[in-house]
């Protein structure tokens, strides 16, 4: 596929993990705005975990879904910070074949607008593994809001020009 848009708007099934060691459904307010953002959007929720910041853990759930050829894109939210307990980068890092140095770029600089210079404790990153756009947050919901509504929202659209990440999945 070219890497241009194009006219017809080609839908995405999304999974959503939410890394916490605290959060469960009832109070997982990030993972459940990026579900209903992604959904409102046009696309389909493909699943939805939330599981203990542990390395092995992470890698484990993201593994299947970057296994599972019905899965597009991933969307982790938390652990991305700088505690003992945040280890998303280093759990999903190894499993990129691409770095999309760009996304941790882009949203550093937009979020530096909302939270001043709090955002350089930010390792928000992105990546392409086995033809699945993963993108990793902050796990605050203010944080998943920026991502979703100033970059995701444009990035996995397939109308969007000059180009986006929809031909390079799947």
């Amino acid at each position: 596929m070219s890497h241009l848009a194009n006219d017809k708007q080609t839908f995405l099934n999304i999974a959503v993990l939410t890394v916490s060691d605290t959060r469960d459904d009832t109070t997982d307010s990030s993972g459940r705005y990026l579900a209903e953002a992604l959904v409102e959007a046009g696309h389909s929720l493909a699943d939805k975990k939330i599981v203990v910041d542990d390395v092995y853990q992470i890698r484990a759930v993201l593994s299947q879904w970057i296994a599972d050829p019905k899965v597009d894109c991933v969307i982790t939210t938390g652990g991305t910070g700088f505690t003992a307990r945040d280890n998303t980068p280093e759990a999903v890092k190894v499993l990129f074949d691409k770095d999309i140095e760009g996304f941790g770029e882009l949203f550093r600089y937009i979020s530096y607008t909302e939270i001043g210079t709090s955002t350089v404790q930010s390792r928000a990153l992105a990546g392409f593994a086995n033809k699945t756009v993963v993108f990793c947050v902050p796990g605050s919901t203010n944080a998943c809001k920026t991502a979703w509504q100033k970059i995701l929202l444009e990035q996995l659209n397939s109308t969007h020009r000059p180009c986006n990440f929809v031909p390079h999945v799947g």
